[in-house]
């Protein structure tokens, strides 16, 4: 059972009666009444098996309005007009064998070239068919088989390790150095474990806070000095005993066991 492939749909295409050929030049989309289309349908291209067809069918309700088989393209069931990529010829054929000739147009040229692709296509799909059953029934392979054995006496040469100049001369300015700065070495292992185990550093010793610098003592003059019964030198009088109270203490401090009461 042959199922039917869509190869290509388009939603709007104008149709248009046309008038019999006159000469071989071929038809021209001049001479129709291109701003009237007879028709506004439906394209469908469709593929079964190898054969192809091309359906114009009612835009709303899809009823079949013409059918055009093509057996090959280009051929003479689609024509391209002289004038004009986008306008071309169908042969419209019936069930009955009859046909008749209608003109096909596009309004967008991208359309038009979709649909000699989608004819392209198939038709180069149905030749590689036909090849590869012809290739198959005959049962030799046509292809030339490629040999990559080796000859007798053969050899091959396989230079490794050459050095080119440009390498050479990278490598010369690389081991100068007068571009390269030098590195320091890395700090010893022995430092760093000195480090890690001493801790963390002591917090510095605190200042002791500024004071303000000893002024020299300014002499006294004498009207500083307070008068006599102002009460500043009034002192209260000695009691009598207190001579003897002082030669008492200096004997017991001169004694060799100390106080004695």
């Amino acid at each position: 059972m042959d199922y039917e492939r869509i190869l290509l749909v388009k939603p709007e295409v104008f149709i248009y009666k046309i008038p019999p050929r006159t000469s071989a030049r071929g038809y021209r989309a001049a001479d129709w009444n291109l701003d009237k289309p007879d028709w506004t349908l439906r394209l469908r291209i469709i593929a079964k098996d190898k054969k192809c067809l091309i359906r114009l069918e009612d835009k709303s309700s899809g009823e079949l309005f013409g059918e055009c088989p093509v057996d090959s393209y280009p051929g003479n069931a689609v024509e391209s007009v002289s004038d004009s990529s986008r306008y071309f010829v169908l042969r419209i054929q019936d069930p009955s064998g009859r046909s008749a000739f209608l003109g096909l147009g596009y309004g967008d040229r991208s359309d038009s070239f979709d649909m000699n692709v989608s004819l392209q296509d198939h038709f180069k799909w149905v030749l590689t068919s036909e090849q590869i059953v012809k290739e198959d029934a005959a049962g030799v392979d046509s292809k030339p088989k490629l040999d990559l054995a080796f000859k007798e006496g053969q050899m091959i040469k396989i230079n490794i390790g050459k050095k080119s100049s440009t390498t050479t001369g990278a490598t010369g300015s690389l081991n100068s150095g007068a571009a390269i700065p030098s590195l320091l070495p890395p700090p010893p292992s022995g430092a760093v474990s000195v480090n890690r185990l001493a801790g963390p550093p002591a917090a510095p010793a605190k200042k002791p806070p500024a004071t303000a610098p000893d002024l020299p003592a300014r002499p006294m003059a004498v009207k500083d000095l307070p008068k006599e019964g102002s009460g500043l030198l009034d002192f209260d009088p000695i009691p009598s005993n207190a001579n003897a109270t002082s030669g008492a203490v200096n004997a017991s401090a001169n004694h060799e066991w100390g106080d004695y009461k």
